[in-house]
């Protein structure tokens, strides 16, 4: 009895992870501009808004509507999501310069070039 509680708070973990992972890969997805996607090449922001979209509704409607049956398509959205979070938004961030200092220049770096002190 007791193993049976804990498998499904161990199950309703698992979704709301799942579920979690699959809302900031689409904000991201969303946040981004559909000609950085192009420029990164990485398909289109519609086809990462529809799978992510897609991989969403599995997740909220599949795990407690029809149970483990969907657990297959929940995956496959995991793995779409993740490809989006480690392939994808890298690209577009270096592709926007955005991301911080990776990119390269110093902490005294002005809007317009270095800030050399009035030299």
């Amino acid at each position: 009895m007791l193993m049976d509680h804990f498998n499904s708070a161990l199950w309703d973990v698992i979704r709301y992870v799942l579920l979690g992972m699959a809302v900031i890969a689409l904000v991201f997805a969303a946040l981004g501009r559909e000609d950085a996607y192009r420029a990164a090449d990485k398909k289109t922001k519609k086809f990462w808004l529809l799978l992510l979209g897609g991989n969403l509704a599995v997740n909220l409607v599949g795990a407690w509507v029809l149970g483990p049956m969907f657990m297959m398509f929940q995956i496959a959205g995991l793995v779409a999501a993740i490809v989006f979070m480690v392939d994808v938004r890298p690209a577009l961030r270096d592709v926007t310069g955005g991301g911080g200092r990776r990119g390269g220049g110093s902490s005294s770096d002005g809007p317009y070039g270095p800030y050399n002190g009035g030299r």
